[in-house]
């Protein structure tokens, strides 16, 4: 989008760098969509979603990486919103999510990179982004410790499948739930997941500066294999950006059209005709390719920053 601000969304309409009015905007949409049901609980999420990546959350301390910090938690969540809005918009009323299963979406949302962080335990740990290759599995087990915690013990043991929609340690297709709304609500919240974070107006830079290094730190710019053998995935920086095309086209693209059922077409009815998701995904996608095959990489020059760089949020909290 022309004049898009670094902080805002793919409509330019709202700061996904700022909590507060992330959670507004969710929880406007939702009083639209389903007058006269209490978003309470949602709104107390938001708040403790923020206390959590600050270091204020007892026994954890503040949030230590830099791709996967607080603003692409809010931008997934705002995308999960959306989607559902979507959904709703075109879905005959025995197949739509309803209230209650659009909370969760958004609450696992907020929280499906919640394995990331540290525990105060875990101080020792140089980055969270250690955790690269677990962290889905640490963010159900956060699920399930937190969703009692604000009314939806119910809803634990299937938000803690949901949120491997967004991770590649269980294969979606092994995440066998009862309702097909739920299996909806899972693909929805995975594709948010990916096309927020593709969305982002500084996305190539951040994967330059950010990603990579979490790559290093996760085992997975280069991993040994069983025999010994070391495998390099991505030998530098640039080496990421130049394999970002192609995780487009062959990953993150299949994904969202077969595993998870091509739900990103309601943001087009959310919108009301365009996928603004897409449509900034696939100019950034142009950009890059033109970029690599004139070997014009320095052309990626927006300034990107992150959240857990800052120096409000690194002094840790004490373990409560």
């Amino acid at each position: 989008m022309q004049g898009r601000l670094t902080q805002n969304d793919v409509s330019n309409r709202i700061n996904v760098e700022d909590a507060d009015l992330v959670g507004s905007a969710v929880v406007r949409l939702f009083a639209s969509r389903y007058p006269g049901a209490d978003f309470g609980r949602l709104a107390r999420a938001f708040e403790q979603v923020k206390a959590l990546f600050a270091g204020s959350y007892p026994g954890y301390v503040a949030c230590d990486t830099l791709y996967h910090d607080l603003r692409h938690t809010l931008d997934a969540a705002l995308a999960t919103a959306r989607l559902i809005d979507g959904h709703e918009r075109t879905q005959p009323e025995a197949a739509r999510l309803g209230p209650r299963r659009a909370m969760l979406g958004v609450i696992i949302a907020l929280l499906h990179d919640s394995g990331y962080l540290k525990r105060a335990t875990e101080v020792q740990v140089d980055n969270g982004a250690v955790f690269t290759k677990v962290h889905v599995s640490r963010s159900a087990d956060f699920l399930m410790d937190y969703l009692p915690t604000i009314g939806f013990a119910a809803e634990a043991l299937v938000a803690a499948k949901l949120v491997h929609y967004t991770g590649y340690e269980i294969e979606i297709d092994e995440l066998q739930v009862a309702d097909p709304r739920d299996h909806v609500l899972g693909c929805i919240v995975g594709t948010a997941d990916l096309i927020a974070q593709m969305a982002d107006r500084t996305y190539l830079e951040k994967c330059r500066d950010f990603l990579y290094p979490e790559f290093v730190w996760g085992g997975i710019a280069r991993e040994t294999l069983q025999n010994g053998t070391e495998v390099v995935n991505f030998g530098s920086a640039s080496d990421v950006v130049r394999k970002t095309p192609e995780y487009y086209d062959q990953v993150a693209r299949k994904r969202i059209d077969e595993k998870l059922g091509g739900v990103d077409r309601y943001a087009a009815a959310h919108f009301g005709g365009a996928n603004l998701y897409r449509i900034e995904i696939e100019t950034t996608m142009r950009f890059l390719r033109s970029a690599i095959r004139n070997d014009e990489l320095d052309r990626m020059r927006r300034s990107c920053y992150s959240l857990s760089a800052r120096p409000a949020l690194q002094e840790p909290a004490a373990a409560g």
